[in-house]
C-alpha cells in the first residue's frame, strides 16, 4: 500500500519513470520529461550548490542516509560514476536527509572521502521530489529536466547504461 502511494504521488510531481528495487527501465524520451524542483542549498565547506548550475550537466541527485543500508551500498559506486564521466558532463549530487544535519554527514563524508558535493535536504525538498523509499536516485538530464528515478538500491550496470545514454543525448 504504501508504495501505491509513493509512486501515485511520484507520478503526479512527474515522476513517472519510478521502479521498484533491482527493476531496469529506459530513460524517459526528453520531450515527455518534467522540469527538476530547483535549489539553492550549502555544501559541506558552507559553499553554494545550486541545481540551476549544472544546467548543460547530466546529474545524478542521490538522497541518502547515513542510517541506509542501501545508500551505503550506493555510495561508492556514485563515487565511481564520478569519477569516470565527470569529463563527459556528469555530476552526483548527494542530499541527505538525515534529521542530525552536518554533525552526523560531515564525519561519514570525510570517512568514505566522497568526491560529490554533498548537502543536507530541507524536508521540503525531500517532500517536492517524493522522497518515500531510500535511497532515491533521480537522473537530471542537461536541459534540467527529470529523465529517470529509481526508489531502493539501484542495479549499478543498468543505471550506468541509463547515464550513459543520458551523456550521449543532445539537448
Amino acid at each position: 500500500m504504501k508504495r501505491r502511494v509513493i509512486t501515485a504521488l511520484m507520478f503526479l510531481m512527474g515522476l513517472h519513470a519510478v521502479k521498484s528495487p533491482g527493476a531496469v527501465g529506459q530513460v524517459a524520451e526528453g520531450h515527455s520529461r518534467k522540469p527538476a524542483p530547483t535549489f539553492s542549498l550549502k555544501d559541506v565547506s558552507g559553499g553554494p550548490v545550486r541545481l540551476s548550475d549544472y544546467r548543460g550537466r547530466v546529474v545524478l541527485l542521490n538522497f541518502w542516509a547515513t542510517w541506509c543500508h542501501g545508500c551505503k551500498t550506493e555510495i561508492p559506486w556514485y563515487m565511481d560514476f564520478q569519477t569516470e564521466y565527470e569529463v563527459r558532463g556528469f555530476t552526483v549530487i548527494g542530499a541527505s536527509v538525515d534529521d542530525a544535519g552536518w554533525s552526523v554527514v560531515k564525519p561519514f563524508i570525510e570517512s568514505q572521502k566522497m568526491n560529490y558535493p554533498v548537502v543536507i535536504a530541507p524536508a521540503n525538498l525531500a517532500k517536492r521530489y517524493g522522497v518515500g523509499e531510500m535511497p532515491l536516485s533521480i537522473l537530471i538530464d542537461r536541459a534540467g529536466r527529470i529523465a529517470d528515478s529509481h526508489a531502493g538500491v539501484v542495479d549499478r550496470i543498468a543505471w550506468e547504461s541509463e547515464i550513459q545514454r543520458l551523456l550521449n543525448e543532445r539537448k
